[in-house]
């Protein structure tokens, strides 16, 4: 990895940002739990926002509590060049999935400040809300309400995992403020983010060019049967939810077999009564498909549907299929790429050009605006995880790609 001379972002205190925020909602072992809306997301966005305010930003507060930042541009235009991520984690999370975008955009306005840079662009920085969607769903909320694409009075009514409503939580927490972000006040987004996956490690690269996202198809089956007797009950007299619900966790896979590029994931499963000697009534269980390819999703869900029914048709269960999440495959905006590959390029970071397997609020972002990704190599390819790091030399090559990218898009380049 060689630094070029131009300008850079300050890699220690961006590391000790890092660090900083990990702190709040720490787990033992070093992971990070902030549920969103909980009241550990809450001390973290405190966090943000008083940095935002300390780098003299002008700090705004949306109804559901996204953050943004902006520094002011010079030029007649004042649409901004926007930045972030999310600082919302899963139950048990890492130091960096979300918390690097924010924190390094954060680094990269407060970089133009100490260097006395100019843009034409304002230029942003945005800390979304339940990027995560573990706790409330959907996953990806903030963006999809500064999109226009999901509604306050959508969001309010929602109902957690633990039974409280997002209004509650908002009245709570006090995280709602009454800025909203303008729709024709954005020019453009791009987000910087850990790979979470092993294929920069792997190629030994220190950049990846993101040039589009997979679309996601989510769906909850429930599965109702009859409870009965484990040892009296003939096999063929069984209405199984146990074995239906098994059936299809396998044919997700060989459907990842059959269609190529297809990923596919039954990530939570439970059995009612869940006794052993009995006969399950009752099976619930999630399903997660992913492809780069709209079409092919389509193929995957509808191939996944018949397989449903003809295996409850067979064991006489009765099956009920609950959409959670559908979201399109996203082909990033060319120039936006571009940006981020010429800054990579002329800072001499190695780098490809690369397809995200997991979901990010720029996709989401892709819809209304020209938008891009980054992403820095995960060490093992972990995510999600306690273990989940990256170095600060990867830290660090990200933000200053995305410094140049930036400026790239603002109206300026120092290099």
């Amino acid at each position: 990895m060689t630094r070029s001379t131009t300008v850079q972002i300050n890699g220690e205190r961006l590391w000790s940002e890092l660090e900083s925020l990990a702190k709040i909602g720490a787990l033992p072992g070093g992971g990070v739990c902030r549920l969103a809306f909980s009241k550990e997301d809450k001390q973290g966005r405190d966090y943000v926002e008083q940095r935002m305010r300390d780098a003299g930003l002008e700090v705004r507060i949306d109804p559901i509590g996204n953050i943004l930042g902006v520094r002011d541009g010079t030029g007649p235009d004042r649409r901004l060049v926007l930045t972030g991520s999310h600082i919302d984690t899963v139950g048990t999370g890492g130091k960096y999935d979300g918390s690097l975008g924010v924190l390094a955009g954060l680094e990269v306005l407060q970089t133009l400040n100490e260097h006395q840079v100019q843009t034409h662009h304002a230029v942003g920085v945005v800390a979304f809300v339940n990027e995560e969607g573990v706790r409330f769903m959907p996953d990806m909320m903030g963006s999809l309400y500064v999109s226009g694409q999901l509604g306050l009075d959508e969001i309010e009514p929602i109902e957690g995992i633990d039974g409280k409503t997002i209004k509650e939580c908002l009245d709570e927490v006090a995280f709602s403020g009454e800025d909203d972000i303008p729709v024709d006040f954005i020019k453009s987004f791009i987000e910087l983010h850990i790979e979470q996956g092993p294929v920069l490690l792997d190629k030994e690269l220190d950049i990846g060019i993101v040039d589009r996202v997979q679309g996601i198809l989510w769906e909850e089956v429930v599965l109702e049967g009859e409870s009965n007797h484990a040892g009296v009950t003939p096999m063929h007299r069984r209405r199984d939810a146990g074995y239906v619900a098994s059936s299809i966790a396998a044919y997700v896979r060989t459907l990842t077999e059959e269609i190529e590029g297809l990923r596919g994931t039954v990530g939570a499963l439970s059995l009612f009564p869940n006794l052993i000697n009995v006969i399950a009534k009752e099976a619930t269980m999630t399903i997660d498909l992913r492809h780069a390819e709209k079409d092919r999703l389509i193929q995957a869900r509808d191939l996944l549907h018949q397989k449903i029914n003809a295996l409850c048709e067979k064991e006489k269960v009765r099956p009920s299929i609950k959409p959670l999440a559908d979201v399109d495959p996203v082909i990033f905006d060319a120039q936006c790429v571009e940006s981020v590959e010429k800054a990579a390029e002329a800072l001499h970071y190695s780098s490809m050009r690369m397809i995200s397997g997991a979901g990010h609020d720029a996709q989401i972002m892709a819809s209304k605006w020209p938008a891009s990704m980054i992403f820095i190599p995960s060490q093992d390819g972990i995510s999600h995880n306690i273990n989940e790091y990256s170095t600060p030399e990867h830290v660090e090559a990200g933000a200053n790609v995305l410094l140049h990218a930036i400026l790239d898009k603002a109206g300026m380049s120092t290099l």
